[in-house]
């Protein structure tokens, strides 16, 4: 990898990245549209010289293929992750995940570069009935419009790699966690926490049983994949890895860990159910035999990655006041 092109390089991973690559010595371009991504998380790369931002749109495709120019390799993480609303505005993720991608591969193509990263998601197993849920798993009814239209990027990238030699990597994740999280259950428990110290509400019963990977542990995952090759000799010129811990915990787990960390004794009031909302997988387990067998492990458990990411949280309390402003 000489010079990265990455999406959504001012998100809470591509900012990770970004930074990551930088002190490797790789030469970074960065683009994002900044509707969820925050100029903040770039500044210390934006003092790098081998570091260029450019601000741009996905689904302006003459303008993607412009700034992609004279790259390598793409890690394409740009994504509308909004899980949870995604019935309120169904053509989002068609739009923002599916079409976007399209872009990424056409903007490469034109560029003759051909090696992508791609961010894809463990929802994309719905309910499965094999847990932990290994890579070649059966699909499922897909249960959510973004695990639908991630999915749907992984067909096209796997089309691009079979039918124009593209190199693909993609990466299922499990919810990621740690410093520049900016959204999902740590998020939001801890505002209403601080809002109202006394009392928490929970979206389903607290049964649902999640697995959570510490973002640094998921940028190594994904550098160590890319830097061995290894889509080089797949039969189709795609590989895919699940990312994920090896244990899972209850909602209610989390709850414990962090009221215990605040020191409150908030009351539960929970809406019921074994999902939080509609799409929602009330089992997340990946297995990830695969990607441990290139000698990756994770540096921090659930829990010490929970706290980490509410600790961040606390010292970064602005993270709030930006969301509300967008």
């Amino acid at each position: 990898m000489d010079t990265i092109f990455i999406t959504g390089a001012a998100g809470f991973i591509g900012s990770n990245l970004v930074d990551r690559l930088l002190a490797g010595g790789k030469t970074v371009v960065g683009w994002d549209n900044f509707s969820t991504g925050r100029r903040n998380f770039l500044e210390g790369a934006l003092q790098n010289k081998n570091f260029k931002l450019v601000e741009g749109d996905n689904l302006d495709l003459p303008a993607l293929t412009k700034a992609m120019a004279g790259c390598d390799t793409v890690f394409h993480l740009a994504a509308n992750a909004d899980v949870r609303f995604g019935l309120e505005h169904p053509s989002k993720d068609l739009q923002q995940n599916t079409v976007a991608t399209f872009n990424v591969l056409e903007a490469m193509r034109a560029n003759g570069i051909k090696r992508i990263a791609f961010s894809s998601t463990g929802s994309v197993y719905g309910e499965a009935e094999k847990i932990p849920t290994p890579e070649d798993a059966p699909f499922p009814i897909q249960t959510s419009l973004y695990a639908a239209s991630k999915l749907a990027g992984e067909g096209m990238i796997s089309s691009y790699c079979e039918g124009f030699k593209f190199e693909g990597y993609i990466f299922r994740f499990v919810s990621i966690l740690g410093e520049r999280y900016t959204h999902g259950h740590v998020f939001d428990f801890y505002q209403q926490l601080s809002e109202h110290p006394d009392f928490l509400k929970v979206l389903g019963d607290g049964t649902q049983r999640k697995s959570y990977l510490y973002v640094q542990d998921c940028v190594d995952a994904m550098l160590r994949v890319m830097n061995s090759g290894a889509a080089k000799k797949a039969r189709h010129g795609v590989e895919i890895y699940n990312l994920g811990t090896d244990e899972y915990v209850q909602v209610n787990d989390s709850i414990r860990f962090i009221c215990a960390a605040l020191g409150l004794k908030p009351k539960l009031e929970y809406t019921g159910g074994n999902k939080g909302w509609i799409g929602d997988n009330p089992f997340i387990f990946l297995d990830t035999k695969k990607i441990r067998a290139t000698g990756w492990k994770t540096s921090l458990t659930i829990e010490q990655g929970i706290i980490r990411t509410l600790q961040w949280l606390q010292q970064n309390q602005w993270v709030y006041e930006s969301r509300s402003h967008k």
